[in-house]
């Protein structure tokens, strides 16, 4: 029997087979489009139905999938920040010194220079809106790393005050958030992903009209629409929230795809926008998520149901496929082939090189050297020479005394993968010893069984690759040690106390500014 993902991947194939007879784009190299990503958080690759979730209905990415170039061997990290700062930094997170979500070890090294940095120095205009999660303290925000306009929350999700968010939020988490404004703290209306997906929107509006006023070919936007949402807690309005409910599903359920199907309907207003303002033909859309699927059990009354998961093993957090193969969709009308699918194996690491070959900008120097390579070759052509590669999966999250007692050394093997074109070696403990699973992914996606003994060289070859990088590491982990810092001295709560007895917390209105 054909699994899900399996089919998925049968129906991709032949629709490239189709879709790459047309003709290849010119060389993509310095043709400075706008570029705008969008990135979910903990969205798994079977969260969306055109990847055969039989819950979800999610029509407007679906449909920007069937018009999109897509990336079907596309990796992350296993969980938030260590992904965020693989984008920025196009390194591994441990290379760039973060090493878990909270405890100030996912502040991103300030060595690196971040792409949005090197896109400004091109000429860009950048813009994030929404979740940052890659250190609070003044260096460490985003407008002293790259972005013009900034509009977040603190730490790694709205509500997470121990962590560094505002306090306020965690009174009505999702809802009416306080949020940062480039210097100002500012006191929104509304659900977040709506306040996020409504102030990139009216920038964008900006950056469109301006660029056009000015009649320069030069001219162009990066902006960085990173949602919080599907992150728990799952809450979502009630609007969308009352189709589970009325199905008889639990309120989880009803909240976490409630969540989606309000991603979905928030992303296919920008695409209409974006129409609207006939921006789509020089303007690069790409929709991805940040780890691998983060959700319990579904209740259905009596029933419980295994959530859908694009026949891939493991989720977030785990170092099974399922914790770093996402969705990739890349949209550029008129430029990009449409139903196009990429089978090279391809990660986050690799977007830095990307947008700066697109944008004709130089990476600049820096002790931190972007590693990663240019997705323009397959851009270009989908059957281009794509050599084998290593990826290194570590979620790291040792020594926090939470969820993990043990230090790093200890951890090694905790959650760790390598994975090529063709095998993913998964370091697994059973009984408190370290075993090794290998699975050949181009025959048994998910990972269901290990044929570590039959190739024992190649387990050789990936452990003995892993050991070296490894250790190679070990001088880069800057932010190991740091001291617990109590909520409210957090830098994004002290500010926030400072500004309500000085000034105050202004409305915020992004159509006013």
């Amino acid at each position: 029997m054909i699994k899900p993902f399996q089919y998925w991947l049968i129906v991709s194939c032949v629709l490239s087979a189709v879709a790459c007879g047309a003709d290849a784009p010119e060389s993509l190299q310095g043709s400075r489009p706008n570029i705008i990503l969008v990135i979910t958080d903990d969205q798994g690759m079977g969260d969306l139905s055109c990847m055969g979730n039989p819950i979800l209905r999610t029509p407007q990415i679906d449909r920007f999938y069937a018009g999109a170039t897509r990336f079907a061997d596309f990796h992350v990290s296993p969980t938030c920040a260590p992904t965020r700062s693989a984008i920025m930094s196009g390194r591994r997170p441990l290379e760039v010194g973060v090493t878990h979500t909270v405890l100030q070890r996912e502040r991103m090294a300030l060595d690196v220079v971040t792409f949005p940095q090197a896109l400004q120095m091109a000429g860009y205009t950048t813009g994030l809106f929404g979740k940052w999660h890659l250190g609070d303290e003044a260096e460490y925000l985003p407008q002293n790393r790259g972005f013009d306009e900034v509009l977040m929350h603190g730490a790694g999700g709205i509500g997470q005050y121990i962590y560094g968010d505002f306090e306020p939020n965690s009174e009505n988490t999702y809802f009416d958030n306080v949020l940062l404004h480039n210097d100002t703290i500012v006191q929104t209306k509304g659900f977040c992903t709506d306040i996020f997906f409504k102030s990139a929107l009216a920038w964008i509006g900006k950056q469109v009209s301006e660029n056009r006023s000015q009649e320069s070919e030069d001219a162009a936007f990066f902006a960085y629409i990173s949602l919080n949402a599907p992150h728990g807690p799952f809450i979502a309005p009630e609007s969308y929230k009352k189709r589970f409910l009325d199905l008889g599903y639990d309120e989880k359920t009803a909240g976490r795809y409630g969540m989606i199907e309000n991603i979905d309907d928030n992303f296919g207003q920008m695409m209409e926008q974006l129409n609207e303002w006939n921006a789509l033909e020089n303007t690069l859309v790409i929709f991805m998520t940040d780890n691998g699927m983060a959700m319990p059990a579904i209740k259905q009354g009596a029933k419980r149901i295994t959530p859908h998961n694009a026949g891939l093993r493991g989720g977030k957090n785990s170092a099974w496929e399922g914790g770093t193969h996402v969705p990739a969709f890349w949209q550029w009308q008129g430029v990009l082939g449409a139903g196009v699918d990429i089978s090279a194996l391809t990660a986050h690491v690799d977007l830095y090189r990307t947008f700066c070959e697109l944008a004709g900008a130089e990476i600049p120097n820096s002790k931190l050297q972007p590693g990663g390579r240019s997705l323009l070759p397959l851009l270009e052509n989908p059957q281009a020479d794509w050599p084998d590669r290593k990826l290194f999966v570590h979620r790291a999250r040792w020594d926090d005394e939470r969820w993990n007692f043990n230090n790093r050394e200890a951890n090694k093997y905790h959650g760790a993968a390598v994975r090529t074109q063709r095998w993913r070696l998964v370091y697994d403990f059973h009984k408190g010893k370290v075993r090794t699973q290998l699975s050949d992914i181009s025959a048994d996606p998910g990972e269901a069984k290990n044929v570590a003994a039959q190739y024992p060289e190649v387990v050789q070859e990936l452990s003995g690759a892993y050991d070296q990088w490894w250790d190679s590491t070990a001088p880069l982990l800057v932010n190991e040690g740091l001291p617990w810092v109590e909520a409210e001295q957090q830098p994004l709560s002290v500010r926030y106390e400072d500004q309500l007895k000085t000034s105050g917390i202004p409305d915020w209105n992004p159509a006013a500014e």
